[in-house]
């Protein structure tokens, strides 16, 4: 099933991957607010969708996305206050979307080709696997123009070392996609014919476990790092207590003693 707005597609495929593809190529796929808009709600209803079990999150044209559309920033400074009511709504408007994709259940992959500059780099860093072509490129060039990326830096800096996310923020050079890989901002770089396959590879196979097993690890898995040790193996003893007790765990670990493949109910 495919279906499309102007500058968001939508394409769900049988077997539980939906491919949510950015359109708005003249803008560069810019996060203007129609695109926060459109982005916040593929992904509440993704999140939702039964028939959904990997979301990959991909891009026409030859940025992935450009950041925030400085055209629609600079009107906005058109208002009595200079603009602070309205850079304080789409701030916080992109934040929702970020933390969307974390919040989301269903396992996120970005799918990268061109670049990705600053709150496009920061909805790479937000997924929870990145896969780019290796001709992608990724900065946080806001330091170029008098504007420190500090929103996409709570993205860059959860999924590099300090001094990676520091380098990126403070000198805003763009950072070849083999190096983002070293560092940590995306899992892979592979020649850009391979990316779509190498992509939908990982996303199959992520979307033959259990939906329940895999909400349940995500989950955990951002709730936890936020923690002390203790209190996050605190925390994990008890999700792996109430994953045992699960439908699928019971018939995850039957099927591994009995050598059959399981048969998952997503519960």
């Amino acid at each position: 099933m495919t279906t499309q707005t102007d500058i968001l597609l939508r394409d769900l495929s049988d077997d539980g991957v939906l491919r949510l593809t950015l359109n708005d190529v003249a803008r560069r796929n810019a996060l203007s607010e129609a695109m926060l808009s459109a982005l916040g709600a593929a992904f509440d209803e993704a999140g939702h969708d039964p028939a959904v079990r990997v979301i990959v999150l991909a891009a026409n044209g030859p940025a992935f996305c450009a950041g925030h559309d400085l055209k629609e920033m600079t009107a906005g400074r058109a208002a009595a206050d200079g603009g602070r009511a309205y850079f304080t709504k789409v701030m916080g408007q992109c934040s929702g979307v970020m933390q969307g994709i974390v919040n989301c259940p269903k396992p996120v992959i970005a799918e990268v080709t061109g670049i990705a500059t600053a709150a496009g780099c920061q909805l790479v860093a937000s997924c929870d696997l990145a896969i780019a072509a290796d001709s992608a490129k990724f900065s946080t060039p806001g330091v170029h123009i008098g504007l420190f990326c500090s929103t996409p830096m709570v993205a860059l800096s959860r999924n590099t070392a300090n001094k990676h996310a520091m380098e990126m923020l403070l000198t805003g050079d763009m950072t070849p996609a083999p190096r983002a890989a070293e560092i940590g901002l995306v899992n892979y770089a592979v020649a850009e014919e391979e990316l779509q396959a190498a992509t939908m590879e990982m996303a199959r196979k992520i979307a033959s476990k259990s939906t329940m097993t895999l909400a349940t690890g995500k989950r955990a898995f951002y709730a936890q790092r936020e923690m002390p040790l203790a209190d996050a193996y605190d925390y994990a003893s008890q999700v792996m207590v109430d994953n045992m007790l699960a439908h699928d765990a019971e018939e995850g670990i039957g099927a591994f003693i009995e050598k059959r493949a399981p048969q998952w109910q997503d519960r």
